[in-house]
């Protein structure tokens, strides 16, 4: 195997690059987006109860809100 060194000063000694692997976004944003809406309805709780502040409230809205820009993004892309 050549050093890196050899590889640097050769790089026409290297492996070729491998194809890049086709993934689908979409199953990581609806997770995400679950989450999110499972921390909002806990925040809700506790904001409800006094144990919380509004800010976590609208933490887990801002974050729902920007995985469902994530999903409607990876929809529009061509070829995915």
């Amino acid at each position: 195997m050549p050093s890196f060194i050899q590889l640097a000063l050769r790089p026409e000694q290297r492996k070729p690059t491998p194809d890049p692997v086709h993934v689908s976004l979409r199953p990581v944003f609806l997770v995400g987006v679950g989450v999110w809406l499972a921390a909002l309805v806990v925040a809700v709780v506790l904001w409800a109860t006094g144990s919380a502040t509004g800010l976590v409230v609208w933490s887990c809205v801002v974050g729902a809100l920007l995985g469902v820009a994530g999903y409607l993004w990876t929809r529009q892309r061509p070829g995915r």
